[in-house]
């Protein structure tokens, strides 16, 4: 009988589907298990598995197979034996496999393991079963092996039992080299539980060997061991061998140096430690089996000196060493030896207080650009991983609050998988190292142990996005081996890469060169070295314990890196929730008319710089890129793989004298910069109706908003990360090195030729000899691309603007004919135009490109896709303009204008711009290093020219929208020069796009405006459709300060008549006041505001200034007016007004109506309701009605006021809570008003004196009023409506009895008013000339020519 036949026997199969299992379970064992048990493959000495039957081999499977099911009494026919092979190449999906599950089993697993870590799969379960050998692999790995392969194993508690056994796996993971926390090796097993042994072996530890027993007999303590490594020269010369046991104190991971693996472990007992070095390669697999915690004997140690080390001596395994786990030293006699089990285990945190760690770390000392050094704090912690932040990185999440870092250990050969339980000792806390990441982080050192004490339940992420946010390929870890930087740089340089994925990858680098760029940007930004040469031998054996993770630094302020789209986003969505409407107005803002309020909020802007106070300030990445045809702002945009956004920038000049300018060097164009220094300019834009100050808050009077943001800086803070090929051959020109381009950046296609040419680029350019017009040279690199170029000096540009021009020739099929975008630009030849063999760019101007007799003139011509080059065509720069696939210089020669004969033309020539030429700013020769010059505001003011160019500040800026759309109809600008005056610029944009940068503290170059002067004689400057305007400096747009304006002597400012100065600053005494008006005025007409008191429709009418005083009678007669004979008539029915003169009141006729009682005088009876009045008795009194809403008013020709009769008695008093106020208008129905002032003083400095006008919040310091008074002075003239006061001259004598004229004149009329006063202020436009007047003195009569005197309105009252 054969051996299969014996096998099915001992089984009797019931049926054909268990006959067929169990021949495969015989076949499998007979092909994939015996080979490897029986001489196929050599077994170590003494293994009890040789010459072991197949049919043995067999029953022992199925036996084992059976006693880890669910059911044992049956045979698991769903399963089926799988090779190693067949598991690597066919299953590619992460799976679970466990014989003893039953279904519900099972579905109660996936359930609690998809609770625990929302948003993830569970492992799927699958019917496969594993057997093989557990061998040691290379670098210490466990493998499971059969005559098909062998696959590596990850255990938790792995014994040395397992090594060299045949096994049976009842319960393991498969994960497979695609899925997440896999290496690029292949898959591997995770081993849930113990494997199953299939034949009887050795009871503990490894199998003996020669002299084995004898060891653990002479073990000693670790106690003894410390004292004999401190007496250990007669050790290593007789080359004995010593056996320790003791608990495991610390394992540090496994390292490789000069191709040699080891680590190392710590024996520790309540008060002694000795270390144990493994480098035996049969021996690393003990990484796996020792944890700490637990307890060891290791057998067959000598003593020996670790080279490197300064320490002492070092127990060291030996080939005869053996290690036996879960050891217990038994009592020798009556002598009591300490036991490994006598020492508590290490305490273990699960949680980490926030507070605490920040109490445990004090601060070691903090330096100006705000980093804090603090001490870390080693302890042990247990948790869940929850979260992979970046595999490569080795960044992690344990309970979801606290952050892991294992970059400053080797890489795990098995990655952490979310949801795995893991156990860390001696492992460093640290408090905010970087705000990026949980406040609580936990960093493994070469002496932390990191041990997986469950594996994860589940696989990859439910949604499509990966786990992990920055490459794994482990290049940050390796490079902070390399430069060994601080955790906090690491971390931070860590979630840069992440960002920098997202932003740039994959339109402007590839992803392996994201984490290089990352640690560029981390040495630009932070400016740290670093820390030296890591002592590895310390780390993991030195006592007190030093590693870079001992002391760490925090900045919460450190740089935080934002894309484009983000930047931009946030900016718009702030623009208008961060302001209030009212803080956009000035601080009289209360007191602005209804046209006044609406044309103040047309234009508002908000300015942030990037380091914003109280916040991290921010870095931005991108390329500099040139504006599109399509584009809303004609200036560079910046621009990363998420957007682009409109960018104001400037350089510094070339010239001696520095100083800033626009940006015109075309070599930036294609850098990928990072952005430092940068001010956020948002530019809001609101079309409103509201009808006063007080209907601020209600956006129903908003009819149209809009925001533009785009951002201002200066070349000179930029830091290039991957030059542009112009931007290298610019850096050489300069003697300067570029710092190289790491990133792998996708170029274009002229780039990447000019970059496989650049090795040749040095080589003798060939001349030929040729006409004047034309030289050809060469080409100078890789592959040949004609070009022809022609070197062009710019002498004036005009500005751009959507002009009707018909397409170009290349752009005629592309495009309609219409409004496109144009500017020309007026440029001097400087030499012959030279052809070129491939792009000649930016190199330097060769020696024939300037060979000329005489400059040309030329007009550039740019439409549509060339008029890009907007923003870095300057005037003053050269600029070398090149044409693609073309030999004939003609194409860059221009076109002239024919005309008759006998006519002489005094026009350039003329050249369109095609949109494939390129223009490259080249380096200026000395010769012609010519800068252009430019007016100041103070030229502008005194010359005569038509059409001027000049510099100046931007001091204002007004908004004058169009309110018929939506665009921007144009811009009034106030700016000055550094002597303080100051002039009105008018640009019109309504053919223009709008010109970013016009901003309040911006240096501008206006370039083609015309100078022009009011009918009053004053000087503006309004655009043409040739004007140009640049932004040349940057300011503080946020602190903006006008230069002071220059102090000026009346004397001197009164008799000249040019307009020299139109602002000026004046200090003298005043003399006296002229004028004082108060009122309360309609903000929608202006018309006087009179004061109602309104409540159920009966008013009472004073036709006088007088007061209530006095109540007669009860509650019938009472009376209002002194000596008026106004009375009002009460007896429970509709109230009637009756005027008495010295009569009584004898008889009420009737209720309802109007009456009249005659008793020898004119009698008036009127009812006052809301009905409107239909009847008129008398004459010389008439009722008007008001708003047709019962509002009556009865006029005399005397003030009018109107009193509410509440509850048929005088209630309140004109003044009182309950008033509204009305428009005297009658055709006005406004609710709204204003309070306005304005007074006139003459002013007297010793030179002359000059009247000057006061308005709005400038009349209250004049008067010298508090607040209190001012609000007071305001509620007692709402009744009244308005005052004047007109002092009689000097003498201030008044004949009114009125107390608040009395009280405005005593004002006035103080020492608080007269007094000495530093004002800023300007002069008015209209002033007169001199007049003939005639003065009587007696009987003779004087004509006399009198000068008027000066006059000037108050802009600034300075403090003393």
């Amino acid at each position: 009988m054969d051996s299969l036949q014996l096998f099915l026997d001992q089984f009797q199969p019931s049926g054909e589907a268990e006959t067929g299992w169990l021949k495969q379970v015989f076949r499998f064992v007979s092909q994939h298990l015996e080979p490897k048990l029986s001489g196929h493959t050599p077994l170590p000495a003494g293994d009890v598995m040789t010459g072991v039957c197949v049919d043995q081999l067999s029953v022992c499977v199925v036996k084992k197979i059976q006693e880890n099911m669910c059911v044992t009494h049956l045979l698991p026919v769903s399963y089926r034996l799988v090779s190693i092979s067949e598991l690597l190449s066919q299953q590619h999906l992460a799976c679970v496999s466990n014989t003893s599950w039953s279904t519900n089993q099972q579905r109660a697993w996936e359930k609690e393991a998809e609770l625990s870590l929302p948003g993830h799969l569970a492992l799927p379960r699958v019917n496969l079963l594993l057997i093989g050998c557990l061998r040691e692999g290379g670098a210490g790995e466990w493998r499971l092996t059969d005559a098909s392969g062998s696959v590596r194993c990850e255990c938790l508690s792995p014994s040395p039992l397992w090594l060299n056994r045949p096994v049976f796996l009842p319960h393991w993971n498969y994960i497979p080299r695609n899925a997440p926390g896999q290496d690029k090796a292949g898959g591997y097993l995770e081993l849930i539980g113990s494997p199953v042994l299939l034949c009887p072996g050795p009871e503990q530890g490894l199998a003996p060997s020669p002299g084995g027993g004898a060891g653990l007999s002479r073990a000693v303590g670790v106690r003894e061991a410390a004292g004999l490594l401190d007496n250990s020269l007669s050790l290593r010369t007789r080359g004995q061998r010593v056996s320790v046991f003791g608990l495991v104190g610390s394992v540090c991971p496994q390292l490789v140096v000069a191709g040699t693996a080891f680590f190392c472990f710590w024996l520790t007992d309540e008060s002694h430690t000795v270390r144990v070095l493994v480098k035996d390669r049969s021996r690393l697999c003990w990484t796996q089996c020792v944890y700490v915690g637990q307890s060891v004997c290791v057998t067959a140690l000598r003593v020996c000196v670790l080279r490197g080390w300064r320490g002492s001596n070092i127990l060291c395994v030996t080939d005869q060493s053996e290690i036996h786990t879960n050891y217990t030293h038994p009592p020798v006699g009556d002598t009591h030896t300490d036991t490994p089990l006598d020492t508590p285990p290490p305490l273990m945190m699960s949680h980490v207080d926030d507070e605490d760690g920040q109490e445990v770390e004090p601060e070691r000392g903090v330096n100006q650009s705000g980093f804090r050094m603090k001490k870390s704090r080693v302890i042990s912690y247990q948790g869940t991983v929850t979260k992979v932040v970046s595999e490569g990185a080795g960044l992690y999440v344990i309970d979801r609050k606290v952050g892991l870092c294992l970059a400053y250990q080797p890489t795990l050969r098995r990655k952490l998988r979310a949801g795995d339980s893991v156990e860390l000792h001696h492992v460093h806390f640290l408090y905010r190292p970087c705000p990026d990441f949980p406040p609580s982080m936990l960093c493994t050192c070469l002496r932390s142990s990191l041990r997986v004490t469950t594996f994860s339940r589940v696989g990859g992420s439910s949604s499509s996005s990966p786990d992990s946010s920055c490459p794994g390929d482990g290049v940050l870890p390796r490079l902070l081996l390399e430069k060994n930087m601080g955790v906090s740089e690491y971390l931070w340089t860590c979630h840069l890469s992440s960002q920098l994925t997202h932003s740039l990858v994959p339109t402007v680098l590839k992803q392996q060169c994201v984490c290089v760029l990352s640690w560029k940007l981390m040495e630009c930004v932070w400016r740290r070295g670093g820390g030296g040469r890591r002592d590895i031998y310390s780390e993991m054996l030195d006592e007190p314990h030093t590693c870079p993770l001992s002391q760490y630094s925090t900045n919460p302020t450190v740089h935080q890196s934002i894309s484009v789209s983000e930047l931009s986003w946030s900016l718009q969505s702030e623009s208008w929730s961060s302001v209030s409407l009212r803080s956009l107005l000035s601080s009289g803002g209360s007191g602005l008319t209804r046209s006044q309020i609406n044309s103040a909020l047309a234009w508002s802007f908000r300015t942030q710089t990037g380091d914003r106070p109280g916040q991290r300030p921010l870095l931005v990445v991108g390329v500099l890129e040139l504006p599109s045809e399509t584009s809303d702002h004609q200036t560079l945009q910046l621009r990363d793989g998420t957007g682009g956004v409109a960018c104001v920038v400037t350089e510094t000049r070339e010239e001696e004298e520095g100083g800033q300018r626009s940006a015109f060097n075309t070599a930036w164009i294609g850098c990928l910069v990072c952005v430092q220094q940068f001010t956020m300019v948002t530019e809001r834009f609101l079309q409103s109706d509201f009808p006063s100050y007080q209907h601020l808050d209600q956006d129903q009077y908003i009819t149209h908003k809009h925001c533009r943001v785009y951002l201002q800086f200066s070349l000179d803070h930029l830091h290039i990360l991957s030059p542009s090929v112009a931007m290298v051959t610019h850096l050489s020109q300069k003697g300067e090195e570029s710092s190289g381009d790491v990133t792998g950046r996708k170029h274009s296609v002229e780039e990447e030729e000019e970059r496989e040419g650049a090795a040749t680029a040095e080589k003798k350019r060939r001349r030929e000899a040729s006409s004047s017009v034309t030289v050809t040279t060469g080409p100078v690199g890789g592959g040949s691309r004609p070009y022809v170029s022609m070197v062009i000096r710019v002498e004036q540009k005009e500005g751009v603007a959507w002009r009707n021009l018909a397409p170009g020739p290349n752009e005629a099929g592309l495009k309609e004919a219409g409004l496109t975008l144009c500017f020309s630009v007026r440029a001097a030849v400087i030499g012959p135009v030279v052809s070129w063999g491939r792009d000649p760019k930016n190199r330097p101007m060769t020696d024939r490109e300037m060979e000329t007799e005489s400059q040309d003139k030329v007009v550039l011509v740019l439409s549509g896709g060339s008029a890009r080059w907007f923003p870095l065509l300057q005037p003053g720069g050269l600029y070398r303009l090149t044409a693609p696939n073309t030999q004939d210089p003609s194409v860059l020669i221009g076109c002239g204008v024919s005309g008759r004969k006998g006519v002489e033309l005094h026009t350039d020539s003329a050249l369109q711009v095609q949109s494939d030429w390129r223009l490259h700013t080249v380096t200026r020769p000395l010769l012609q290093a010519l800068s252009p010059t430019h007016l100041s505001v103070s030229d502008v003011l005194d010359c005569r020219s038509e059409l001027v160019c000049f510099q100046a500040q931007v001091c204002d800026r007004i908004s004058l929208n169009n309110r018929t759309s939506d665009s921007d109809a144009g811009v009034r600008l106030t700016v000055c020069d550094q002597t303080g005056r100051s002039l009105q610029v008018y640009l019109d944009l309504s053919h223009t796009p709008y010109p970013p940068g016009l901003l309040p503290g911006n240096t501008l170059l206006i370039s083609g405006f015309q100078r022009r002067v009011s009918r009053s004689g004053g000087v503006y400057c309004s655009s043409l459709p040739l004007s140009s305007i640049t932004v040349v400096s940057l300011g503080d747009v946020s602190s903006a300060r006008p230069p002071p304006a220059p102090m000026m002597h009346l004397g001197v400012w009164a008799v000249s008549r040019e307009q020299r100065c139109i602002v000026g600053q004046v200090r003298g005494h005043v003399v006296c006041f002229l004028f004082l008006q108060l009122e309360w005025s309609c903000s929608l007409c202006g018309s006087v505001f009179i004061q109602v008191l309104h409540s159920t429709g009966f008013y009472w009418v004073l036709l006088s200034s007088y007061r209530c005083s006095t109540l007669l009678g009860s509650t019938v007669y009472i009376q209002v007016l002194h000596s008026t004979g106004f009375y009002c008539l009460h007896t429970g029915a509709p109230l009637y007004w009756v005027l008495l003169f010295s009569y009584r009141c004898s008889t009420l006729l009737g209720s309802t109506g109007f009456y009249c009682l005659h008793t020898g005088a004119p009698l008036y009876w009127v009812l006052l309701s809301s009905y409107r009045c239909s009847t008129l008795l008398g004459s010389t009194v008439f009722i008007q009605v008001l708003h047709s809403t019962g509002f009556y008013c009865l006029h005399t020709g005397a003030p009018l006021y109107w009193v509410l009769l509440g509850s048929y008695r005088c209630s309140t008093l004109p003044g009182s809570t309950g008033f509204i106020q009305t428009c005297s208008s009658p055709q006005c129905r406004s609710s709204s008003s204003v309070f306005q002032s304005k007074a006139k003083i003459v002013i007297d400095d010793g030179t002359g004196e000059a009247h000057l006008w006061f308005s709005g919040a400038l009349v209250r310091p004049l008067l010298g009023l508090a607040d209190s008074q001012w609000e007071g002075l305001q509620r007692a003239l709402r009744v009244r409506g308005h005052v004047r006061v007109y002092p009689r001259g000097r003498s201030l004598v008044c004949d009114s009895d009125d107390p608040l004229l009395h009280f405005l004149l005593c004002v006035c009329s103080s020492d608080v008013v007269c007094r000495q006063l530093s004002l800023t202020c300007r002069k008015q436009n209209n002033q007169r000339s001199e007049e003939m007047k005639r003065f009587s003195r007696g009987e003779r009569d004087f004509m006399t020519r009198v000068t008027p005197p000066l006059q000037l309105t108050c802009l600034h009252l300075n403090a003393d």
